[in-house]
This record gives structure tokens, sequence and C-alpha cells, in this order.
């Protein structure tokens, strides 16, 4: 009998494993085949198929800098990505420990209230916005793209919360029997323990806000307005015409490194994020 459960149990692993291998695969593969585009002269796209180019041609990283203003658009998604990944993640972080640890009125109709919020599709809100910054003068700027992020993220707010109130309440109460404030318990006790879910949730808001296409499109127009993302979709319109892909994917490559950079830097604390680390009192 325990044979056959041994047998059963690693026929199981087995299969979990090329799952997850398939799966894997599935994820890579179209990356690799990017980068190996990109790397391709444009007449050898659809020729054999070949996973390492021969020749391999670095022109179009050159290239891509002088026929599309890359570089602006890289500025501009790197400011926006900057302010509403700190500046946001300091208010979520304030408010999910509010939400977990202070007791004040309504608290739990308040919550509730800013969970509804997600409920919202984002199509729905586009038009109200659109007109609330044509009012106020902010179409065609970045402040459409930075400003809302800048007071949180809903869904960073839920996971921090959740990942809070498993922390004990009586580092809380020991430290104010020290004279400490609820900002500094805050900053010196509960934002240190919380490291891995702020940074599962920081690379989440960052994809979020880098990859963003929709808010670009419709709340910028000019050229220097343009983020990344706005920037490889011209290219595309433009280049794919051309069959020209090569240069369409070695910008993609240069938009994707910071994400892929952050990651690898951080998958770490992401990984961590899911055991639920939190001390007990």
């Amino acid at each position: 009998m325990a044979r056959t459960n041994n047998t059963v149990r690693r026929t199981g692993t087995l299969i979990y494993f090329v799952l997850m291998f398939a799966g894997s695969l599935a994820m890579v593969l179209p990356f690799l085949w990017m980068l190996s585009t990109s790397l391709k002269q444009s007449n050898l796209v659809f020729g054999p198929v070949q996973w390492i180019p021969d020749p391999i041609d670095w022109a179009n990283y050159a290239e891509i800098w002088d026929v599309a203003p890359l570089a602006t658009g890289l500025l501009n998604s790197v400011i926006v990505t900057t302010l509403v990944v700190v500046v946001g993640t300091f208010s979520s972080t304030m408010a999910a420990f509010a939400f977990a640890k202070l007791d004040f009125p309504h608290k739990r109709v308040i919550f509730v209230a800013l969970l509804a919020t997600i409920m919202i599709p984002i199509v729905v809100l586009i038009l109200p916005q659109f007109l609330v910054y044509a009012q106020i003068g902010w179409i065609d700027t970045l402040l459409p793209l930075i400003v809302p992020g800048l007071l949180g993220n809903v869904t960073m707010i839920f996971f921090l919360r959740q990942y809070m109130l498993g922390i004990a309440t009586e580092l809380m109460e020991a430290a104010k029997l020290d004279g400490a404030g609820f900002f500094r318990i805050y900053w010196s006790i509960f934002l240190p323990l919380c490291k891995p879910a702020i940074a599962a949730n920081v690379i989440i808001v960052f994809m979020a806000t880098w990859n963003d296409y929709l808010g670009p499109l419709i709340f910028t127009s000019s050229p220097e307005n343009s983020t990344v993302q706005l920037v490889i979709a011209s290219l595309n319109a433009y280049y794919a015409e051309q069959t020209n892909f090569p240069i369409i994917m070695a910008a993609s490559i240069i938009a994707v490194l910071p994400v892929v950079i952050l990651f690898a830097f951080t998958q770490k604390y992401f990984v961590d994020s899911f055991a639920f680390t939190g001390i007990k009192g």
C-alpha cells in the first residue's frame, strides 16, 4: 500500500511539473521570439525559423532612437511611474495601516465603500474624467496619469490591510507605552514588517502604470507628452505596413526591460508575500 501511495504521489508530482514547465514555456517563448526578431534583418523575419539570428544585427537598437521619440516616451513613463509608485505606495500603506489598526467612526462602512469602487469598470469613468480634466486644463499633460495614482491604489490598500491584520496588535500597544505616535508606529514598526507585501504590490502597480496604454491615448495627444507605450503603438502602425518588425521588437524589448529588471530584484519579496510572515504575539 505504501509503495502504491508513493507511486501515485510521484506520478502526480511529475504531471504537475510537466504542466508547470509547459506553462512557463508558453510565457517565455514569445519573449524569446521577440528578442530573436529584434536582432534580425527585416528580410529574414518571414524566412525559415531561426531562434538564433544569422547574422545577428544590432542596428535596430541604434536606429530606433533616431526614427521615433523613444527617449521622450521613456522619460515620460519614468516620471509617471516613479511618482505613482513612490507616492502612491506611501499613501496606500498609510491608509492600510489606518484601516487595519486604528479606530475611527464608520471605519467599516468607509472601507466597504472604498472596495466597491473596484467594481466600477474603468471605461465607465473615462468620459467623466476627460470632462473634468478638460475643465481644469489637464488634457495633453501628464497630470491625469499622475495625480489619481498619488492618492493610493484600492487593491494595494486591501492587500496590505489584510497583511497588517496578521501583525500582532501588541506591538502597537507596546510602542504607545514607549511614547510613540501613530506615524512613528506606522513608519518604524509596521512598514518594515510589510516589506514582502509592499514589494509584491509595487511590482503590480509598476507594471500596470508602465504598461498603461488607454490613459495616455485618451488624455495626451502631442509627441512630447507620449509615454513609451504610445511610441511603440505609433511605431507598430507605421512599420508593420512596411513589414519592418525587427525595429518594433527592438523598441518593445527596451520598453519591457525595466519590468524584467524590477522583478528580478524583488522576486524574493514577491514570493515571500504569499507566505504571510506576520509576527504573532
